[in-house]
């Protein structure tokens, strides 16, 4: 079978800060290039390539994934990453597949943390960059602005004069259009031809090496229940075929029989004899060979240059659940099981970290609060039942010194809610370094402070802000651990007993602050069932029913008007618990819990 001409393929990466359109451009070019048929589903689907659950309900891209399609006789294949720095491990891992990336702005937010990280990590593997400025449609656009940022930032990030000469395209995702000018009307027709044409003449092909020995780095993988693991990654040099022996570079004498080749066609995998170099490929029958190794030609022996992932800043402590309700809601509940499941996970989530305890419990790192609230849920919904400590920082001993991460945080906000930013952050030691005003209604806000006063403030601000906050940071440095931030969260409300809830109960602990759950809902002692408007935490009885009598009481004094319960969310219990507290998680269920249950060893522990 004849292998396609390394001339005619590309490889292109998409990278982008989270929201500013990246997946809606991809769906524009998989639908304009018919890749599917006129009757196909996913020709009315928009984010065709987020397909986790946990993609599309939150909207954003969590893991990297390749398609490919096909123009003017070239065949296209496309590397989607995600946009939030947490993920950032998906996009360093996989950009070693492409020769050139195309970096979409959005027309209003201009560069932002991410656009910094996902630039420098290209600029640094010499990838070719297509700027594109998206979402040129919105109201408060402010092009020549992020035009003249962009450059900016590719003055500070360039490694060479050459990397300073890219292509700046326009477009209007939503709409699936792409101009090589401003237009001055955005309802003219349009397409996205000039897009992929200038990644033909701009994007260089792979470089040939079909006469040598066959080598590729492995930069990702994916399971099927027929063939066990597939392996995905560029041909680096040579042509793989069916039925061939192969090595892993870094295992002497190890030997692999390539059981099927796989390329891209469009969302889906096509079954090859053979593929070249240049080319990205999926191979099956390597069954524990993992992401970072170097897959070749017995005969070769040098190793390919993994990717450097960067490293993790947050820390849990994770382990079986310990309630009185543990077993009832979940399938896997034992330590063995969580430790089973956890080990799979770091093979393919090369930024998250996990270390045993002593004691059957597991320290695990990753890169942010939604990185690992993202896979605290994917076990949940796996089956697991699990209870989960405080997070904390991961400090670092640098020349005999605690260094803890500092964060450069970037805020958009309606000026009407400046006063708010102001407040909490000054609260939290956070260092101002610039605001200006970017538009008649919005200020940004840049300010560098620590890691750890950072826990808690995404979901603050949100609420403070009613939901208008732009919220995005990233780690720049290591610093000595400052002072310790005062504690911010007020007390909370203990269930004393056992039981169901009730409605008198209930509004005597609504008397005392604002409660999780609502009535008929089982408690059990030590649970936590809201929030104190003091800084002491109170034991109330909440299964407590009102007293009856022998006396007819008016119809009025029977009826209890309760406040509906706040919902404690996964990524609310996680910034809400204290170092005392536990987050209960079922398949179910989110409760918080005191470590220690009983109120008397409770109190017994705190005077000891």
């Amino acid at each position: 079978m004849k292998t396609l001409d390394e001339k005619m393929i590309r490889n292109v990466a998409v990278i982008a800060h989270v929201d500013h359109g990246k997946t809606t451009l991809i769906d524009a070019l998989l639908k304009q290039t018919h890749t599917f048929r006129e009757n196909q589903e996913e020709m009315g689907v928009d984010r065709i390539l987020d397909s986790n659950d946990q993609e599309r309900e939150r909207g954003i891209t969590i893991t990297a994934k390749t398609c490919a399609i096909n123009f003017e006789g070239a065949k296209i294949n496309i590397i989607d990453t995600p946009g939030h720095v947490d993920f950032s491990g998906e996009v360093e891992r996989t950009l070693s597949m492409a020769n050139g990336a195309l970096l979409i702005i959005d027309a209003q937010d201009g560069p932002m943390p991410q656009t910094r990280f996902v630039l420098r990590k290209a600029l640094e593997l010499g990838l070719k960059i297509i700027v594109v400025i998206n979402k040129i449609d919105k109201q408060y656009a402010r092009i020549p602005y992020v035009i003249k940022k962009t450059e900016n930032l590719f003055l500070e990030l360039a490694k060479t004069e050459e990397q300073l000469d890219f292509p700046i395209l326009y477009s209007f995702g939503r709409g699936g259009k792409v101009f090589e000018y401003l237009p001055d009307n955005f309802n003219v027709d349009a397409d996205v031809n000039p897009l992929l044409k200038t990644i033909l003449n701009f994007i260089p092909p792979p470089e040939a090496n079909d006469n040598k020995k066959f080598k590729m780095l492995v930069s990702s993988f994916d399971h099927n229940n027929h063939l066990g693991r597939i392996l995905i990654g560029r041909i680096h040099q040579g042509v793989i075929k069916k039925g061939q022996k192969v090595s892993l570079v870094n295992k002497p004498n190890s030997s692999y029989t390539v059981e099927k080749v796989f390329v891209s066609e469009g969302l889906s995998r096509k079954e090859v004899e053979q593929a070249s170099s240049g080319d990205i490929v999926a191979i099956a029958g390597l069954g524990d060979v993992k992401i970072g190794d170097t897959i070749a030609d017995p005969s070769e022996t040098g190793a390919l240059l993994s990717m450097q992932i960067s490293e993790p800043t947050l820390h849990i402590v994770v382990g079986p659940n310990t309630s009185p309700f543990s077993g009832r809601e979940g399938e896997f509940l034992t330590s063995r099981q969580i430790e089973r499941r956890l080990n799979h996970e770091i093979e393919k989530n090369l930024s998250l970290r996990v270390e045993k305890r002593d004691d059957s419990k597991f320290v695990v790192s990753g890169r942010g609060e939604l990185h690992l609230t993202v896979f605290l849920e994917e076990l949940r919904r796996d089956g697991f039942e699990l209870e989960v400590e405080k997070p904390e920082v991961i400090i670092r001993e640098i020349g005999g010194v605690k260094n803890e991460p500092v964060e450069e945080l970037d805020i958009i906000v309606p000026k009407e809610h400046v006063g708010v930013i102001n407040q909490e952050l000054g609260k939290r030691y956070a260092v101002l370094v610039n605001t200006e005003p970017i538009s008649d209604r919005e200020v940004e806000f840049i300010y560098h402070m620590p890691t750890r006063a950072l826990i808690g403030l995404r979901s603050l601000l949100v609420t403070q802000t009613k939901g208008t906050v732009i919220f995005n940071s990233h780690v720049i440095d290591y610093q000595p651990v400052g002072k310790p931030v005062r504690r911010l969260r007020a007390g909370v409300l203990v269930a004393s007993q056992d039981g169901d809830t009730v409605a008198y109960g209930l509004n005597v602990a609504q008397e005392r602050g604002v409660t999780f759950v609502g009535p008929g809902v089982k408690v059990y002692e030590g649970m936590i069932v809201g929030k104190n408007t003091r800084n002491e935490d109170i034991v109330v009885n909440v299964c407590k029913g009102k007293k009856l009598t022998n006396m007819r009481a008016k119809a009025s004094d029977s009826i209890v008007q309760l406040t509906p319960p706040i919902e404690m969310t996964l990524e609310k219990s996680f910034e809400f618990i204290e170092s005392d507290e536990l987050m209960e998680i079922t398949p179910q269920s989110i409760r918080l819990r005191k470590k220690i249950l009983n109120r008397a060893d409770r109190q017994r522990f705190q005077k000891i």
